[in-house]
């Protein structure tokens, strides 16, 4: 970035070295004795002016302007720390006493106010009115309407003494004395000011004009001046910056609506409404730049609904040691004795089997199991057992000889393994709410099965209840509201309308709580057609039910979902482009789709450049699906099992798409989230509001200030 200060020059060369001391007091020292030096110094720091790296003057021919550009050069080249300077004269001018002369100056302005704009590649641009005719003050002050400017300064200058009416370019060069030999004021007889503050950009720069592109400095070159140098510009006969700006101006309304008409036009997805009232420029910004880690920061702080999360799957090793510690202190010594017992073959060796969740199981309760493990096994042994045995983590299912259980190795000591104990629901909440705030959610719903921790209505209400105490005041920052999706799994058969009468009887009770239904497990082994008549409960209370579906399956498994199933969300649905009518009736009928990256990589297999060994993988398909118009947003999945956040799951995406997504298409999907949640409409539409308002400021603090 190069902060530039682009002035006028008539008169009075002076005001250019005046108004550089102002700005850059560690290099110019103009203003150290200034009887109101802290106030100037208040004014720099209220208006977070930056030093200029280069000086751009226009000014005019004649005699006294080379006189004034021969002193201006002449104290360039004494300056200990020389700034870059760059000078234009308008060819053949001198008085601006016809209008042809005012017209080739004010169009030098404004093309050196363009190019200013441009060159700075987003440092910041100063306008000083001091020291030029009127009529180029006037010019500056337009230029700032138009291109904006980071504020435009003034110089005024009261009972000047003699020491400073006619100074060298020596002088100007050391500190103003505070008073001249007769004991008048010198250097109190200057005073800089602002003039007015930062202004943006017009949008009308941004957009086309009847076939014309934007504004830009190529459109209406200028050439570029070697520092300490001055460069007569001849007069512009065609295409006329003056011209068109004043075209832009008389069509503005016009101009914006068709350039919003035009972006309706070109998108599959519409995104949140209050983007629309971005200025263009930062609108093409969003649009034109991949989603990529220096944005992650960024991308945790903006609102983000994540509608597929299992409970069973959210916590890393810390937050999992956390309740076993809470577990183990519920415990009576006899019932740690035992646990102790059960796990000490584990604690004695770095390796340990296979099927050691199975041998546990067997053993003692598995929640004390878990707990035993969880606050005696070192790190390291954790970690190589779940994690470790299990590397690398890509096309688990088909690749490793675990099968889909090494996906599920690292949280065999969650779940179902900690919550069926009663000690373990308030720390898992506690864990689960702080992951929420630390990853910018503001609707999370959670899936799971609570028929698998006891008593799964009772489940239900405490956890429902813990995640509620758990929750911070509206005083700490956006408060992220919870909901739960039951799970029937279809490698239980014979269960099914069990889990299905507990989801219908939890949605009665809790309906603020438990929004829909989720079949999940195993694709093979039970096909919609043959339990569809099971769901007929959760259609009559008009229950909203997602499926997990085309994961590792071929298109004909999300096609039984949405029709013997009627799902109203797929959970992955990574094959749904292999039945191109299916594909089409997904997007008009909007069932959303819910992506899960990382854990599509572990499971089924998918190239991503981040990952050495998934080369040969097939492409993951987000940006096929998302550029068929298909409803689809990112999801977590499991996130303490396959190590991510949400925001992470955006990289991943975008990697995964061969940088293909932008910011713009990342805002859409997040939208997608709080479109396609399990809410009460007018639970959505109030949460779809305050998520509008928050992203709205987010973009405007990041963005706003984008290059072109």
């Amino acid at each position: 970035m190069t902060p530039i200060l682009l002035c006028t020059l008539g008169a009075s060369w002076a005001v250019i070295p005046e108004a550089y001391g102002f700005l850059a007091p560690d290099r110019l020292p103009l203003f150290a004795n200034h009887p109101e030096r802290e106030a100037l110094d208040a004014l720099r720091a209220r208006y977070q002016l930056a030093a200029p790296e280069e000086i751009w003057v226009c000014t005019t021919q004649g005699e006294k302007t080379r006189t004034g550009i021969e002193h201006l050069l002449d104290w360039h080249g004494l300056l200990d720390s020389p700034v870059t300077l760059r000078i234009w004269q308008a060819e053949a001018t001198d008085q601006l006493a016809s209008q042809a002369e005012c017209d080739h100056m004010r169009e030098l302005i404004l093309r050196a106010a363009l190019l200013a704009h441009e060159h700075a590649r987003g440092g910041q641009v100063l306008l000083s009115l001091a020291g030029g005719r009127k009529t180029m003050s006037a010019d500056l002050q337009r230029a700032a309407s138009v291109f904006g400017c980071q504020a435009l300064l003034h110089v005024i200058e009261n009972e000047m003494p003699p020491l400073l009416k006619n100074p060298t370019a020596e002088f100007l060069t050391r500190p103003l004395p505070a008073t001249d030999p007769e004991g008048r004021s010198c250097a109190g007889a200057i005073l800089p000011l602002i003039a007015t503050g930062a202004s943006p950009r017009s949008e009308l720069l941004d957009v086309a004009l009847d076939e014309r592109p934007p504004v830009s400095a190529p459109r209406f070159p200028l050439p570029l001046p070697a520092s300490g140098t001055v460069l007569a510009w001849p007069a512009a006969t065609d295409d006329l910056l003056t011209r068109e700006l004043n075209e832009r101006e008389t069509a503005g309304s016009r101009l914006l609506g068709n350039y919003l008409q035009q972006l309706s036009h070109s998108e599959r997805h519409e995104n949140w409404r209050s983007l629309y009232r971005l200025p263009p420029r930062t609108i093409e910004f969003l649009r034109d730049t991949a989603i990529g880690p220096e944005y992650r920061n960024w991308l945790e702080r903006v609102p983000k609904a994540d509608l597929h999360r299992h409970l069973g799957g959210c916590l890393d090793i810390p937050a999992q040691r956390t309740v076993g510690q809470a577990i183990w202190q519920s415990l009576s010594p006899g019932e740690r004795d035992n646990a102790l017992k059960a796990v000490n073959p584990l604690l004695q060796t770095a390796a340990w089997p296979d099927q050691w969740p199975e041998m546990l199981a067997a053993k003692a309760p598995r929640s004390h199991c878990a707990a035993a493990l969880l606050v005696e096994a070192d790190d390291d042994r954790l970690h190589r057992n779940l994690y470790g045995v299990t590397e690398p983590r890509v096309a688990l299912k088909s690749k490793h000889r675990l099968g889909f259980a090494a996906y599920e190795r690292p949280g065999e000591l969650s779940g179902s393994a900690l919550l069926t104990h009663p000690a373990a629901i308030e720390p898992y909440a506690r864990a689960v709410v702080g992951q929420a705030r630390a990853e910018g959610l503001l609707y999370v719903e959670l899936r799971g099965s609570p028929q698998k921790y006891g008593d799964g209505l009772a489940f239900l209400r405490q956890l429902r209840q813990a995640l509620h105490d758990a929750l911070p005041g509206p005083a700490d920052g956006p408060v992220p509201r919870f909901s739960f999706t039951v799970i029937a799994d279809r490698r239980q058969r014979d269960r099914i309308a069990q889990v299905i009468e507990l989801a219908v009887e939890a949605k009665n009770e809790m309906p603020d709580f438990v929004v829909g239904l989720d079949l999940a497990g195993d694709e093979g082994t039970t096909r919609p057609e043959q339990i569809a008549g099971l769901f007929k409960k959760a259609f009559e209370i008009c229950l909203p039910i997602t499926i997990h579906a085309g994961e590792g399956e071929s298109a004909e498994s999300i096609w039984q979902a949405a029709y013997h199933l009627h799902a109203d969300r797929i959970g992955h649905g990574l094959t749904i482009a292999e039945h191109p009518q299916l594909a089409e009736r997904f997007r008009d009928r909007g069932i959303c789709l819910e992506l899960c990256p990382t854990s599509n990589r572990e499971v089924v297999g998918y190239l991503d450049p981040a990952v050495e060994t998934s080369q040969g993988c097939p492409a993951y398909p987000v940006l096929e699906l998302w550029q068929k118009g298909l409803p689809l947003t990112l999801c977590t999945d499991n996130p303490g099992i396959s190590r991510t956040r949400l925001s992470d799951e955006y990289l991943t995406a975008a990697r995964m798409s061969g940088g293909k997504l932008c910011l713009w298409d990342a805002l859409a999907m997040i939208r997608q989230g709080f479109t396609h949640g399990f809410l009460p409409a007018l639970d959505k539409a109030e949460l779809l509001r305050e998520a509008d308002a928050q992203i709205y400021r987010r973009v405007l603090d990041r963005f706003t200030d984008a290059p072109a």
